[in-house]
């Protein structure tokens, strides 16, 4: 007999940044042979053990882009359930300090406007997070000019 426990999918946090340059968002393409390899998402990545979110998305963004950013404001979290996991992303705003951002462990980077990034294909999450950042931006700015 199974465990209730052991039907439950692994859970993961998950962090993004939105680093902002000039009014438009960093935004990588998920590499070739990778889980949703094609779609574009904001920069991040999963959180260690013993690692606060800060922290995490401060080394992603690091191992990812080869950039020094600071970590700002909490902006949102989504959960969502994919078939053999399930998420909680947390996303922040970012200024960009340092460093020429590069594709280390993506395919693709792109600056875009705010209102582009609904053109382009994102997984399911961060979909929630461009209608929460497309909803601000027609409002009050965040963080649009750092």
């Amino acid at each position: 007999m199974q465990s209730p426990d052991s039907d439950k999918k692994p859970h993961r946090h998950v962090t993004a940044g939105l680093i902002w340059k000039d009014g438009r968002v960093l935004i990588s393409r998920r590499s070739k042979g990778t889980h949703l390899a094609g779609f574009w998402e904001f920069p991040g990545g999963k959180q260690q053990p013993g690692e606060d979110l800060g922290e995490c998305l401060k080394r992603e963004i690091r191992e990812e882009l080869g950039i020094e950013a600071k970590i700002g404001e909490h902006l949102l979290s989504v959960e969502h359930e994919y078939l053999k996991k399930t998420i909680t992303l947390h996303v922040f705003t970012c200024t960009w300090v340092k460093g020429n951002p590069l594709a280390l462990e993506s395919q693709e980077i792109r600056w875009v406007a705010p209102h582009d990034l609904s053109s382009l294909p994102f997984p399911p999450p961060d979909r929630k997070v461009i209608h929460k950042l497309t909803e601000k931006t027609q409002g009050p700015a965040i963080n649009r000019k750092a």
